[in-house]
Formats: C-alpha cells, sequence, structure tokens
C-alpha cells in the first residue's frame, strides 16, 4: 500500500570525525492531514532518532497541545505528543509562533544540540514569527529550564473571577466525561497562565516546598534552633 506523500525536506550535515552525522528536517504538517500521513511522519521519525542525532523543525498545526502539560484535546494532536514521548524528543520553543499559538517546533533527541533560540518577527506577508537558532555540532551541556508555579505571587483574585465568569452548564452542556475534563482543564490552565507566575527552579534538592514564602521558612528554621543548640551544649 502506498504511503501519503509527506511535505518534508531532509538534509544530512556531515560531522567531522568521531561526531557522527545530524540528520536536520524542516516539516509542513497540513491542518487537515489524514491519519496515514500522519502514522508515516512518525515511522521516519522514529527511524531516523533511533539512528542519529535529529534535529526536526517546522510547522505541525498542533495549535491544541500544551506543551507544560504535555497534553492535548485533539487525537491528532496527542498521536503526535507519543511521536514526541516514544522517541525522547525534546521541545526547545518556549513561545508561542502564530498569534498565541505554537505551531512552529523545533525538537531534538540530543540535549545541547540546539541552541540560541530566538524569535525574530515575521518575514513578508507571513503572520508566523521566524525562528532563529543554531546547531551545535559539539553538544554542550544544556542549562536546565525547569520552572515552578510561584503561588506567592498569584493572583488568586483574578484567578477566582476568571473560572467563575465561565458559564460552565452551557460549556458542558451534553459533553462525556472526557471531553468536560479536557475544556474544564483548558480553562484552568488559562487560568494559571495568566495568574499564576514561574520561577526557576534552582536545585532538584531543596527542602522548601513551593507554597512556603520566605516568611513561614523563617519561622520554621527558628523553631527548630532551639533544639539543636540544646544537643550541643550538653
Amino acid at each position: 500500500m502506498d504511503e501519503e506523500p509527506i511535505k518534508s525536506l531532509w538534509v544530512r550535515i556531515k560531522g567531522r570525525a568521531g561526531t557522527g552525522d545530524i540528520i536536520a528536517v524542516v516539516c509542513y504538517r497540513p491542518p487537515d492531514q489524514g491519519d496515514r500521513a500522519d502514522e508515516a511522519l512518525y515511522r521516519q521519525i522514529g527511524a531516523a532518532s533511533r539512528s542519529q542525532a535529529l534535529v526536526l523543525t517546522g510547522d505541525f498545526n498542533h495549535p491544541d497541545i500544551c506543551w507544560r502539560d504535555n497534553a492535548a484535546e485533539r487525537k491528532q494532536s496527542r498521536k503526535f505528543l507519543e511521536c514526541v514521548d516514544d522517541n525522547f524528543l525534546l521541545h526547545v520553543i518556549e513561545e508561542p509562533t502564530r498569534r498565541c499559538a505554537m505551531l512552529d517546533l523545533i525538537l531534538t533527541n540530543k540535549e545541547g544540540l540546539v541552541g540560541d533560540v530566538k524569535l525574530k518577527g515575521s518575514l513578508g506577508c507571513s503572520d508566523h514569527e521566524t525562528v532563529e537558532f543554531r546547531i551545535l555540532r559539539a553538544a554542550r551541556r544544556a542549562r536546565s529550564k525547569l520552572t515552578t508555579l510561584d503561588f506567592s505571587r498569584a493572583d488568586f483574585g483574578l484567578f477566582r473571577d476568571l473560572l467563575g465568569g465561565i458559564p460552565w452548564d452551557k460549556a458542558l452542556e451534553g459533553r462525556g466525561a472526557q471531553d468536560s475534563w479536557l475544556i474544564f482543564k483548558g480553562h484552568l490552565l488559562q487560568a494559571q497562565g495568566r495568574c499564576i507566575p514561574t520561577k526557576s527552579k534552582l536545585s532538584k534538592n531543596t527542602k522548601r516546598p513551593p507554597w512556603m514564602n520566605k516568611e513561614l521558612w523563617a519561622k520554621t528554621n527558628k523553631k527548630r534552633k532551639p533544639t539543636e543548640g540544646g544537643s550541643k551544649g550538653r
């Protein structure tokens, strides 16, 4: 059975001695692309990612994907996320590339292979952002980009107003449990993005939970000091 054509360009970048080659792919996935073409693309991605370093770029037209939570509403988008997870691909773009949607992606199977990612504005009459980045022949150790929600700076009043202002009866009318959950989750994440800022997670070994502010942390440590001092004075 012949496979549907896939709109993609594959380039092999010859590596220096001992470094191996790099496969760079530019792909355009039409919004109405069928399942057969998607599956053919995923097979190609899987074969390439298992054999050498891969940099996969392009417009994949999955605006419903929430990369922060690795979740999506549509079945085809969830299939794409499965391909990304199965091949251990890293997503390196963190900002919307077309209005509020993240349609254009850069994915790689090797940490530190892609660097200096910048959005450079639209080109010509296109409404997509131009993405500029570097492929590093010697993959450098990337600094951690782990973030956590900063509840100490959250606007909980606005959070309640945003969720309380949604006509839930109409929004969930006639929906099943799964669809209702996805709708609720979408509104929840939108409100979270507007009301709860994020901050860098400096250490995986930190003992202070994210909900504990500096004042509570100081009081907790102050309570511990007499016991610690008493044991030293014996």
